[in-house]
């Protein structure tokens, strides 16, 4: 008949799956669902390892230098520290009765080869030396006179004055003067002067007197510091 149409007839094959999604979801959950299987089959496999099985050594690390294990020695232990007893504590030794006098400095030093302590003089100074001392020096020279000087040094412990006196074989002085300190007194006398200073000294400090002199030697005959001859000529 020709007024009545035919039914489309499926197609087989890629491209009824295509057209039928339905086929491709089920293939995958179906594969999905077979791997879950399998994998529940591996691991109810991994069983535990039996009683009685031999269990594998214990390796132990290197403890020592070059990998020896040996152990090494023991650290001893401090002493216990008794009170009272500290290495600081200070009196008199145990050796020593109570109420002795410890040794003395000088004694101390010479049983153990120092050097004594040199003992001082009343006014300061080391024994033997003068507590001011002096030393004379030609400054300048030139025609028909020269400049000298007496350098001293306080070597007391105490701030104290001085006295000079110098003499020559005759001449004529022309001045004198204390190099940066106040100036002091002049006496003349004879074929000489005396001169005393202004102000004092300090310990261990310096002060120099300089002085112009004419027609007469450079080389005095007396040169005292507090009535001690002079070094330097």
């Amino acid at each position: 008949m020709s007024g009545m149409r035919r039914a489309p007839r499926l197609s087989h094959g890629p491209a009824a799956i295509v057209s039928s999604p339905w086929i491709v979801v089920g293939a995958g959950v179906l594969v999905m669902v077979v791997l879950l299987f399998m994998a529940l089959g591996a691991y109810r496999g991994r069983s535990p390892a039996p009683d009685g099985a031999p269990v594998p050594p214990v390796v132990p690390l290197p403890t020592g230098v070059g990998g020896s294990s040996a152990p090494g020695p023991a650290s001893s232990s401090p002493p216990p520290v008794r009170p009272g007893l500290s290495g600081r504590a200070s009196g008199l030794p145990p050796s020593t009765p109570p109420g002795s006098r410890s040794p003395s400095v000088g004694a101390s030093a010479g049983a153990t080869g120092g050097t004594p302590m040199v003992p001082r003089s009343p006014s300061g100074a080391p024994q033997g030396q003068p507590a001011m001392s002096g030393r004379y020096r030609v400054v300048q020279s030139f025609d028909g006179g020269f400049i000298g000087e007496v350098a001293m040094v306080n070597r007391s412990a105490v701030s104290r004055g001085w006295t000079v006196r110098l003499e020559f074989s005759g001449g004529r002085l022309v001045t004198t003067w204390v190099e940066g300190v106040p100036q002091g007194t002049l006496r003349q006398s004879g074929d000489g002067f005396t001169y005393v200073s202004g102000v004092d000294v300090r310990p261990g400090g310096a002060v120099s007197l300089r002085f112009h002199l004419e027609r007469t030697s450079s080389t005095p005959r007396v040169c005292t510091v507090d009535g001690v001859r002079c070094s330097g000529f």
